[in-house]
This record gives structure tokens, sequence and C-alpha cells, in this order.
């Protein structure tokens, strides 16, 4: 049975899709079938992995809100589309139309389990499953959360950077006691890190001290080629094997891997 890591923060800006497109990638080209699922309705986490939206016939918006295809609902296989460029990795597209489906499940029953019941269809296929969430804590994230094993929270160093992890940790929590008792917190990602300044080794030592223990070894160090590579559809290791983003991925996929 997959795996199944969400890649949450509601604060935007801190790395949350690159975070999901290069884990997802790093995770493929070590030989574990792999399935990126974009939950985010900006859909970067689509087109930076080199797929235009304006040729995405269904995506996870249709299987959500149940559209017909033919005379039965989208299926969640339905969607799925394989990676051109990496042999083991899937994706799960988004359109702009995922933001209505908040709206169109506000009184559905059983709405936070959508997503849960659809993905338990292909878990099974896959070693892992990344979801990249959207930079909020509405519908779609709760979704996620009911949906996931684990959450994986980017947090960037930077100032303001534990501004709202409180809210977020006690939805977590709340998921956790209501929906979904399995959830457990992967871990925090430190993000933009830059050991030059006192800013980011004060962040990453308050971060430490706020997650004891539930802290990534690796940090992910503010790098030019990681903000190029989405502009070109690539991961960081397609894009530039050699370059200090796609190591520090790398050594997270390892990580993860190591934990099991």
């Amino acid at each position: 049975m997959g795996k199944i890591i969400a890649v949450c923060n509601q604060k935007g800006g801190v790395g949350k899709t690159t975070t999901a497109i290069n884990l997802a990638a790093c995770l493929a080209v070590a030989e574990h079938r792999t399935l990126l699922l974009d939950m985010d309705p900006q859909s970067n986490a689509t087109t930076g992995l080199g797929i235009n939206k304006e040729e995405i016939e269904s995506s996870i918006y249709e299987v959500l809100t149940q559209r017909k295809n033919g005379p039965a609902p989208y299926q969640f296989k339905n969607i799925i589309r394989n990676s051109t460029t990496i042999k083991q990795l899937d994706i799960a597209p988004a359109t702009t139309d995922l933001a209505g489906a908040e709206i169109e499940l506000v009184n559905v029953l059983a709405r936070e389990k959508r997503l849960h019941e659809a993905i338990d269809a292909v878990r099974n296929d896959y070693e892992y499953i990344i979801i990249d969430s959207p930079p909020s804590l509405g519908l779609l994230t709760i979704n996620v959360l009911c949906a996931a094993d684990a959450v994986l929270i980017p947090i960037q160093c930077e100032y303001y950077a534990l501004e709202g992890l409180a809210e977020l940790l006690n939805t977590i929590r709340l998921v956790q006691k209501n929906l979904n008792p399995r959830l457990v917190i992967e871990g925090a990602l430190l993000t933009m890190y830059d050991g030059r300044l006192n800013l980011s080794r004060q962040v990453a030592e308050d971060v430490r001290t706020c997650f004891q223990g539930r802290v990534f070894n690796v940090v992910i160090s503010r790098n030019v080629k990681l903000s190029e590579a989405p502009s070109f559809g690539r991961p960081i290791i397609l894009y530039d094997i050699m370059s200090v983003g796609a190591e520090n991925y790398l050594n997270l996929a390892k990580e993860i891997m190591q934990n099991g």
C-alpha cells in the first residue's frame, strides 16, 4: 500500500509546491513508483512538470465533484497522466476549476472524505503519493489531510516563519481526533535556508525547538536553480542535477525512504 504524504502549509511562498514536485521526482528516480497529486487550484505542480493546462480534459476537480465520464462519474484512474521525462512518476493534474470545488461540495454528505474515497482505488499502484496542498485551511486541505498518512510541513527561514503554524497544527490535531486517526507529522522541512544569515540560523533553531525531533536533518538551501526550474517545466534533478537544490531534494527523498 502506497504511503500518502501531504505537503502542507497554509502560508504561501514557503516552498510547498517546489517541495512536492522535487520530492516526487527524486523518489521516482530512486526507482519508487510515485504519484504527484496537485490539489492546489493555482495548479503550479501541474505546470511545474511541463503539463499545459489548456490541454487537460479532466483533472482532480472532476473526480471530487463526481462529474460524469460517459454514464459513470470520473474515477481517479481517469485523470492520471504519465510523466514524459521520469519513467516511475505519474501526475494527477489540477486546473483553476478546482477553486469552485469547495463551494460545490458545501452541502454534500461526507464532503471531507471525497479525496480519501477516490484515492483509495489507486494507492496500491504506488509506493509514494505526494500531494501538493492549497495555501489555505479550507475544505480542499481538509480533504488532503483526511486522505494522507503523513504531513510534511515546509517552513521558510524568514521573518514570520512560525506565524500561522499554531492554526495548522490545531487543524491537524482536529483531523487526527475526528476524521483520520492514522495521520502523523512526517516532519518540518526548513526551506530557503542561507547559513550566512543570522536570521536563517535563528529561525532554524526556533523551528527545532517548536517541533522537537520532528525536523528533517536536510535543509533546502536558497538556490537560484530551484527558482528557475519550474519555468522550464522540469524538476530540479532534470534541470540541473549538479545544483545544491538537486542535492538537497535527493537527500530529503533518502531521509523519507529511511523513515519508512
